[in-house]
């Protein structure tokens, strides 16, 4: 597949908005409300007008099931975790929405997660998240699980003869994760972690962090990074000349971020879903048909094809959502507690869904449902992801 550089973040908002907007009624009988929350705006709004435009597609593919019209109501948490929280009661508080989705980054996620077990509704991620106990009875994540995405990172580099790495990621829970998970799969695999710098998405320049990595000689670096301010680490060491194998995880797949990064980035490698190789796939491959089915939609909500990894975990998500509400018993109203619940139970029912990054498989307790066929490996030739045979 070949990416193109999207709009700015202002006009991609305005025709994400434009998509979205579903007019109905408050509270007409039979409609399943959900409640989506991303960052339009703010630091990684990079990612968060995709998600927006993978929802808007979600909803051009399916719109009625089991005789209710799926009915969505957007929100924008401007990268602020504090307003996805103040967003995510009023959608539950005031506009008693049946499932919760989003939202664009790590932290807003995990406070999403707290106030859906908390409320007592669902909640369907696209973001990473890391949960115990009652949390993670009510929230599942169309994400990979960092394990799964860090394991292929590390594969590739003992195959590839890497002894020692260097890690920079961001100073959030998302930095923290990809570096514990780097950590413990680099240790089986006896590669030795030799840094762990840290900067903050809203940070300029990470020019002292580069020069810590490069003084510590590693064969290989990990950026635990996200969209356009994960670009920083690339420039940063391609303008102080380091030369050794440079690694991304797959929240860096994104053509705002190929912009940003340029040159600095060609070489990289990442994990990725399989929609952003969609073409270069096998046919017998479960995510092809499902990446068709979303580019068609996406071109028909959006009116221009998909050129990133973020609207298809939306898309995912949607899908999600309307198969657990086609299993959901027709007689129990939306809008009520039972339903909630009803959903809830369903969306953990659920059973080898093919979806745009793989097939989904949930159980109570755990979040992630994604296996093996959610990850491939993709180099960045030419301003291109390419499939990693």
């Amino acid at each position: 597949m070949k990416y193109q550089q999207l709009k700015s973040i202002l006009a991609g908002a305005a025709v994400a908005a434009a998509a979205i907007l579903i007019q109905a009624q408050a509270g007409m009988a039979g409609d399943v409300k959900i409640g989506f929350i991303t960052p339009l705006s703010g630091p990684i709004a990079s990612q968060g007008v995709p998600f927006a435009k993978g929802m808007a597609a979600g909803h051009a593919y399916v719109s009625e099931v089991n005789g209710h019209t799926l009915e969505f109501i957007q929100l924008d948490d401007a990268s602020d975790p504090s307003q996805s929280a103040r967003n995510a009661r009023k959608l539950i508080d005031e506009d008693k929405v049946d499932v919760l989705v989003g939202t664009g980054g790590v932290p807003g996620a995990m406070a999403l997660a707290s106030i859906a077990s908390e409320a007592q509704l669902p909640l369907v991620s696209f973001t990473p998240l890391f949960l115990s106990d009652e949390k993670a009875n009510w929230s599942v994540t169309t994400a990979q699980p960092a394990s799964l995405m860090l394991d292929k990172i590390v594969e590739d580099m003992s195959a590839a003869g890497v002894k020692t790495v260097g890690y920079i990621g961001f100073s959030d829970s998302w930095g923290d994760l990809a570096y514990n998970t780097l950590k413990a799969a680099a240790d089986r695999a006896g590669i030795e972690v030799v840094t762990d710098e840290r900067y903050a998405r809203s940070d300029t320049s990470v020019t002292g962090q580069a020069l810590k990595v490069i003084a510590a000689r590693p064969d290989a670096v990990v950026t635990g990074t996200a969209g356009t301010p994960g670009a920083l680490p690339y420039l940063a060491l391609s303008e102080r000349g380091y030369q050794g194998a440079i690694y991304g995880t797959h929240g860096i797949i994104n053509p705002d971020f190929i912009r940003v990064a340029g040159a600095s980035a060609e070489g990289l490698l990442a994990p990725t879903g399989p929609v952003v190789v969609a073409d270069q796939l096998p046919d017998d491959h479960p995510s092809k048909k499902a990446a068709e089915e979303f580019s068609a939609a996406f071109t028909a909500a959006n009116g221009e094809a998909p050129s990133d990894a973020f609207s298809a975990y939306a898309f995912d998500a949607w899908k999600v959502i309307a198969n657990a509400v086609s299993r959901v018993d027709p007689s129990i109203e939306p809008g009520t507690p039972e339903f909630r619940i009803a959903l809830r139970d369903a969306i953990f029912a659920t059973k080898d869904l093919p979806v745009t990054h793989g097939v989904l498989s949930f159980h109570l307790g755990d979040p992630y449902g994604a296996d093996d066929r959610a990850a491939v490996m993709v180099t960045l030739e030419n301003g291109n992801w390419v499939l990693k045979k």
